[in-house]
Protein backbone atom coordinates (compact mmCIF):
# COMPACT_ATOMS: atom_id res chain seq x y z
CA UNK A 1 0.00 0.00 0.00
CA UNK A 2 1.16 3.16 -1.04
CA UNK A 3 -0.38 6.13 1.13
CA UNK A 4 -2.98 5.57 4.17
CA UNK A 5 -4.93 8.56 4.25
CA UNK A 6 -6.49 9.36 7.99
CA UNK A 7 -8.67 11.30 8.61
CA UNK A 8 -10.39 12.17 12.22
CA UNK A 9 -14.10 13.10 12.14
CA UNK A 10 -16.10 14.87 14.61
CA UNK A 11 -19.51 15.93 13.94
CA UNK A 12 -18.13 16.07 10.14
CA UNK A 13 -20.55 13.76 8.42
CA UNK A 14 -20.89 15.41 5.58
CA UNK A 15 -17.35 16.93 5.39
CA UNK A 16 -16.19 13.52 5.11
CA UNK A 17 -18.49 12.16 2.84
CA UNK A 18 -17.31 15.71 0.21
CA UNK A 19 -13.36 14.67 0.97
CA UNK A 20 -13.37 11.31 0.30
CA UNK A 21 -15.75 12.00 -2.99
CA UNK A 22 -13.16 14.49 -3.72
CA UNK A 23 -9.88 12.04 -3.17
CA UNK A 24 -11.09 8.81 -5.35
CA UNK A 25 -12.63 11.04 -8.11
CA UNK A 26 -9.06 12.64 -8.31
CA UNK A 27 -6.32 10.42 -6.86
CA UNK A 28 -6.62 7.20 -8.87
CA UNK A 29 -3.01 6.78 -9.44
CA UNK A 30 -1.94 5.69 -6.17
CA UNK A 31 -2.70 2.41 -3.80
CA UNK A 32 -4.39 3.83 -1.06
CA UNK A 33 -6.01 2.94 1.97
CA UNK A 34 -8.38 5.02 3.92
CA UNK A 35 -8.72 5.49 7.79
CA UNK A 36 -11.88 7.58 9.32
CA UNK A 37 -11.98 7.78 13.30
CA UNK A 38 -14.51 9.38 14.89
CA UNK A 39 -13.90 10.72 17.91
CA UNK A 40 -16.96 10.23 20.06
CA UNK A 41 -19.04 12.30 17.95
CA UNK A 42 -21.83 9.07 16.84
CA UNK A 43 -22.72 11.25 13.91
CA UNK A 44 -23.76 8.26 11.81
CA UNK A 45 -20.64 8.70 9.94
CA UNK A 46 -20.14 5.03 10.25
CA UNK A 47 -23.26 4.50 8.26
CA UNK A 48 -22.59 6.65 5.70
CA UNK A 49 -19.50 5.31 5.30
CA UNK A 50 -20.60 1.49 5.25
CA UNK A 51 -23.44 2.95 2.50
CA UNK A 52 -21.23 4.92 -0.09
CA UNK A 53 -17.59 4.55 0.42
CA UNK A 54 -17.14 0.38 2.20
CA UNK A 55 -14.14 0.30 1.57
CA UNK A 56 -12.73 2.74 3.79
CA UNK A 57 -11.42 1.49 7.08
CA UNK A 58 -13.83 2.60 10.16
CA UNK A 59 -12.21 2.81 13.62
CA UNK A 60 -14.94 4.66 16.28
CA UNK A 61 -13.11 5.71 19.43
CA UNK A 62 -15.65 5.35 22.55
CA UNK A 63 -14.47 8.54 24.05
CA UNK A 64 -13.28 12.19 22.58
CA UNK A 65 -9.63 11.42 22.64
CA UNK A 66 -8.63 14.07 21.16
CA UNK A 67 -7.23 14.91 17.82
CA UNK A 68 -3.62 13.55 18.19
CA UNK A 69 -4.77 11.03 19.98
CA UNK A 70 -7.44 9.98 17.24
CA UNK A 71 -4.67 10.63 14.75
CA UNK A 72 -2.19 8.09 16.43
CA UNK A 73 -5.13 5.89 16.82
CA UNK A 74 -5.90 6.11 12.90
CA UNK A 75 -1.94 5.05 12.45
CA UNK A 76 -2.00 2.28 14.39
CA UNK A 77 -4.61 0.91 11.95
CA UNK A 78 -2.76 1.55 8.65
CA UNK A 79 -0.40 0.17 6.86
CA UNK A 80 0.81 2.25 3.97
CA UNK A 81 4.10 3.11 3.52
CA UNK A 82 3.20 7.07 3.80
CA UNK A 83 0.44 8.40 6.07
CA UNK A 84 -1.53 11.41 4.42
CA UNK A 85 -2.89 13.34 7.34
CA UNK A 86 -5.88 14.91 6.26
CA UNK A 87 -8.62 16.98 7.83
CA UNK A 88 -11.54 16.08 6.76
CA UNK A 89 -13.12 19.39 5.73
CA UNK A 90 -10.52 19.65 2.82
CA UNK A 91 -11.10 18.26 -1.37
CA UNK A 92 -8.85 17.70 -3.75
CA UNK A 93 -9.37 19.52 -7.08
CA UNK A 94 -6.81 17.39 -9.10
CA UNK A 95 -4.50 14.80 -8.52
CA UNK A 96 -2.58 16.22 -5.30
CA UNK A 97 -1.28 13.12 -3.81
CA UNK A 98 0.11 11.68 -6.85
CA UNK A 99 2.79 14.66 -6.45
CA UNK A 100 3.02 14.96 -2.80
CA UNK A 101 4.03 11.65 -3.01
CA UNK A 102 6.63 12.25 -5.46
CA UNK A 103 8.21 15.46 -4.18
CA UNK A 104 8.13 13.52 -0.55
CA UNK A 105 10.55 10.65 -2.44
CA UNK A 106 13.14 12.87 -4.21
CA UNK A 107 13.12 15.79 -2.04
CA UNK A 108 16.44 15.83 -0.04
CA UNK A 109 16.01 14.53 3.03
CA UNK A 110 12.30 15.01 3.41
CA UNK A 111 10.60 12.95 6.08
CA UNK A 112 6.97 15.44 5.04
CA UNK A 113 5.24 17.77 2.17
CA UNK A 114 2.45 19.87 2.62
CA UNK A 115 0.70 21.59 -0.31
CA UNK A 116 -1.01 25.28 -0.69
CA UNK A 117 -3.77 25.21 0.73
CA UNK A 118 -6.74 27.25 -0.79
CA UNK A 119 -9.92 29.16 0.34
CA UNK A 120 -13.38 28.64 -0.75
CA UNK A 121 -12.74 31.53 -3.23
CA UNK A 122 -9.84 30.02 -4.47
CA UNK A 123 -7.41 32.67 -2.24
CA UNK A 124 -4.33 31.27 -0.66
CA UNK A 125 -4.76 30.67 3.09
CA UNK A 126 -1.32 31.92 4.60
CA UNK A 127 -1.35 29.51 7.27
CA UNK A 128 -0.29 26.99 5.02
CA UNK A 129 3.21 27.28 6.95
CA UNK A 130 4.62 29.01 9.20
CA UNK A 131 7.57 29.85 11.88
CA UNK A 132 8.06 27.92 14.96
CA UNK A 133 6.05 30.02 17.95
CA UNK A 134 8.81 32.38 20.07
CA UNK A 135 7.49 34.99 22.18
CA UNK A 136 8.56 37.87 20.05
CA UNK A 137 6.56 36.60 16.52
CA UNK A 138 3.41 35.44 18.90
CA UNK A 139 3.48 39.39 20.60
CA UNK A 140 3.61 40.59 16.63
CA UNK A 141 1.39 38.61 14.89
CA UNK A 142 -1.29 40.09 13.36
CA UNK A 143 -2.90 40.99 9.53
CA UNK A 144 -1.23 44.46 9.47
CA UNK A 145 2.27 43.16 9.99
CA UNK A 146 1.91 39.90 8.24
CA UNK A 147 0.73 41.93 4.94
CA UNK A 148 3.53 45.11 5.48
CA UNK A 149 6.35 42.39 5.61
CA UNK A 150 5.48 39.08 4.07
CA UNK A 151 8.80 37.88 4.09
CA UNK A 152 9.79 38.05 7.59
CA UNK A 153 11.36 35.57 8.95
CA UNK A 154 9.11 36.16 11.93
CA UNK A 155 6.09 34.74 9.91
CA UNK A 156 7.72 31.50 8.15
CA UNK A 157 5.47 32.42 4.93
CA UNK A 158 8.76 33.40 2.87
CA UNK A 159 7.99 30.11 1.24
CA UNK A 160 4.17 30.87 -0.25
CA UNK A 161 5.89 32.97 -2.63
CA UNK A 162 7.90 30.28 -4.68
CA UNK A 163 7.61 28.21 -7.35
CA UNK A 164 9.69 25.20 -6.34
CA UNK A 165 9.52 23.08 -3.26
CA UNK A 166 11.03 25.12 -0.10
CA UNK A 167 11.98 23.38 3.25
CA UNK A 168 9.71 25.07 6.56
CA UNK A 169 9.63 25.20 9.77
CA UNK A 170 5.65 23.91 10.01
CA UNK A 171 3.38 22.77 7.61
CA UNK A 172 -0.50 22.46 8.48
CA UNK A 173 -1.90 20.07 9.94
CA UNK A 174 -4.91 20.66 7.19
CA UNK A 175 -2.92 18.46 5.34
CA UNK A 176 0.53 16.67 5.54
CA UNK A 177 2.33 13.57 4.46
CA UNK A 178 4.76 12.14 5.89
CA UNK A 179 7.20 8.51 5.46
CA UNK A 180 4.97 6.33 8.37
CA UNK A 181 8.65 5.19 9.76
CA UNK A 182 9.89 8.54 10.04
CA UNK A 183 6.06 8.93 12.15
CA UNK A 184 6.59 6.29 14.26
CA UNK A 185 9.85 6.81 14.64
CA UNK A 186 9.08 10.03 17.20
CA UNK A 187 5.90 8.38 18.98
CA UNK A 188 3.58 10.12 16.53
CA UNK A 189 1.72 12.95 17.11
CA UNK A 190 2.48 14.07 21.10
CA UNK A 191 -0.56 13.25 22.62
CA UNK A 192 -0.53 16.20 25.63
CA UNK A 193 -2.26 18.43 23.29
CA UNK A 194 -6.12 18.11 22.75
CA UNK A 195 -6.86 20.20 19.51
CA UNK A 196 -4.49 22.67 18.28
CA UNK A 197 -0.63 22.78 18.31
CA UNK A 198 -0.28 19.03 17.21
CA UNK A 199 1.12 20.32 13.84
CA UNK A 200 3.77 22.63 15.26
CA UNK A 201 5.24 19.91 17.62
CA UNK A 202 5.01 16.91 14.78
CA UNK A 203 7.20 19.38 12.70
CA UNK A 204 8.98 20.53 15.52
CA UNK A 205 10.22 16.28 15.82
CA UNK A 206 10.75 15.42 12.78
CA UNK A 207 13.08 18.48 11.83
CA UNK A 208 14.75 17.79 15.78
CA UNK A 209 15.40 14.21 14.37
CA UNK A 210 17.31 15.42 11.36
CA UNK A 211 14.04 15.28 8.76
CA UNK A 212 13.26 18.10 6.51
CA UNK A 213 10.13 19.63 5.62
CA UNK A 214 8.65 21.02 2.71
CA UNK A 215 6.17 23.07 1.48
CA UNK A 216 5.03 22.19 -2.34
CA UNK A 217 3.68 25.10 -4.42
CA UNK A 218 2.95 22.60 -7.27
CA UNK A 219 -0.33 21.56 -6.26
CA UNK A 220 -3.36 22.95 -4.39
CA UNK A 221 -6.14 21.39 -1.64
CA UNK A 222 -9.39 23.19 -0.89
CA UNK A 223 -9.51 23.96 2.96
CA UNK A 224 -12.89 25.02 4.12
CA UNK A 225 -11.61 26.15 7.81
CA UNK A 226 -14.06 27.82 10.18
CA UNK A 227 -17.43 26.11 8.28
CA UNK A 228 -18.94 24.89 11.51
CA UNK A 229 -17.86 27.40 14.35
CA UNK A 230 -20.30 28.93 17.08
CA UNK A 231 -18.98 31.90 18.92
CA UNK A 232 -18.73 30.16 22.21
CA UNK A 233 -16.69 27.25 20.55
CA UNK A 234 -14.87 30.18 18.81
CA UNK A 235 -13.51 31.69 21.40
CA UNK A 236 -13.11 27.92 23.55
CA UNK A 237 -10.71 27.71 20.39
CA UNK A 238 -9.40 30.68 20.81
CA UNK A 239 -8.07 29.88 23.76
CA UNK A 240 -7.18 26.61 23.36
CA UNK A 241 -4.36 27.53 20.27
CA UNK A 242 -2.87 29.73 22.98
CA UNK A 243 -2.77 27.41 25.58
CA UNK A 244 -1.31 25.24 22.89
CA UNK A 245 1.21 27.14 21.83
CA UNK A 246 2.14 28.15 25.93
CA UNK A 247 2.36 24.15 25.79
CA UNK A 248 4.99 23.51 22.68
CA UNK A 249 7.18 26.09 23.88
CA UNK A 250 7.18 24.99 27.47
CA UNK A 251 8.15 21.55 26.77
CA UNK A 252 9.93 22.36 23.28
CA UNK A 253 11.94 25.56 25.12
CA UNK A 254 12.14 26.08 28.47
CA UNK A 255 9.06 26.85 31.77
CA UNK A 256 10.59 30.72 31.87
CA UNK A 257 10.17 31.01 28.13
CA UNK A 258 6.87 29.49 27.93
CA UNK A 259 6.03 31.70 31.20
CA UNK A 260 7.49 35.08 29.16
CA UNK A 261 4.77 33.90 26.27
CA UNK A 262 1.93 33.82 28.80
CA UNK A 263 2.97 36.99 30.04
CA UNK A 264 3.00 38.66 26.73
CA UNK A 265 -0.81 37.89 26.12
CA UNK A 266 -1.72 39.06 29.08
CA UNK A 267 0.09 42.73 27.79
CA UNK A 268 -1.56 42.51 24.16
CA UNK A 269 -4.80 41.47 25.10
CA UNK A 270 -5.18 44.35 27.80
CA UNK A 271 -3.01 47.02 25.26
CA UNK A 272 -5.85 45.63 22.25
CA UNK A 273 -8.35 45.51 24.15
CA UNK A 274 -7.47 49.17 25.62
CA UNK A 275 -7.30 50.46 21.87
CA UNK A 276 -10.58 48.94 21.36
CA UNK A 277 -12.74 50.47 24.14
CA UNK A 278 -13.37 53.91 22.91
CA UNK A 279 -14.56 52.34 19.43
CA UNK A 280 -17.18 49.95 21.09
CA UNK A 281 -18.41 53.76 22.55
CA UNK A 282 -19.03 54.87 18.95
CA UNK A 283 -22.60 53.41 17.48
CA UNK A 284 -23.98 50.24 16.84
CA UNK A 285 -22.48 49.36 13.86
CA UNK A 286 -18.77 49.72 15.90
CA UNK A 287 -20.61 47.51 18.54
CA UNK A 288 -21.90 45.05 16.47
CA UNK A 289 -18.41 44.52 14.63
CA UNK A 290 -15.87 44.97 17.24
CA UNK A 291 -17.87 42.81 19.95
CA UNK A 292 -16.62 39.67 18.73
CA UNK A 293 -12.91 40.75 19.11
CA UNK A 294 -13.49 42.37 22.39
CA UNK A 295 -15.21 38.90 23.69
CA UNK A 296 -12.20 36.91 22.26
CA UNK A 297 -9.26 39.30 23.49
CA UNK A 298 -10.65 39.42 26.75
CA UNK A 299 -11.23 35.64 26.73
CA UNK A 300 -7.53 35.53 26.05
CA UNK A 301 -6.90 38.10 28.92
CA UNK A 302 -8.65 35.61 31.53
CA UNK A 303 -6.22 32.50 29.88
CA UNK A 304 -3.39 34.46 30.40
CA UNK A 305 -3.53 35.11 34.10
CA UNK A 306 -4.78 31.89 34.96
CA UNK A 307 -8.70 31.22 34.50
CA UNK A 308 -8.77 28.35 32.04
CA UNK A 309 -12.36 27.80 30.51
CA UNK A 310 -14.26 25.19 30.84
CA UNK A 311 -14.37 22.42 27.90
CA UNK A 312 -17.55 23.11 26.05
CA UNK A 313 -20.18 20.21 26.28
CA UNK A 314 -19.49 18.95 23.25
CA UNK A 315 -15.74 19.97 22.95
CA UNK A 316 -14.38 19.10 19.15
CA UNK A 317 -12.17 16.28 18.70
CA UNK A 318 -10.35 18.47 16.11
CA UNK A 319 -9.93 21.85 15.14
CA UNK A 320 -11.09 20.34 11.38
CA UNK A 321 -14.02 22.82 10.91
CA UNK A 322 -13.06 25.41 13.29
CA UNK A 323 -9.80 27.18 12.40
CA UNK A 324 -6.22 27.44 10.95
CA UNK A 325 -4.06 26.10 13.53
CA UNK A 326 -1.85 29.82 13.66
CA UNK A 327 -3.42 31.90 16.93
CA UNK A 328 -4.84 35.31 15.31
Amino acid sequence: MDVSVIIVNWNSQAYVRQCLTSLFTHCRSQKLEVVVVDGASFDGCDEMLAREFPSVRFVQSPVNVGFARANNLGARHAIGRHLLLLNPDTEFIEDSLSILVARLESLPGAVAVGCRLLNRDRTLQKSCVQSFPTVLNQMLDSEFLRRRFPRSRLWGMAALERTEPTEVEVLSGACILVRRECFERIGGFTERYFMYGEDLDLCFKLRKAGGRVYHVPDTSLMHFGGGSTAQAASNFSTVMMRDSVYKFIRFNRSLPSALAYRFSMTVTALVRLALMAPLMLFGRRIVRHGSGSWRKWGAILRWSVGFSPGRPAAAPAAPAVLAPTRPN
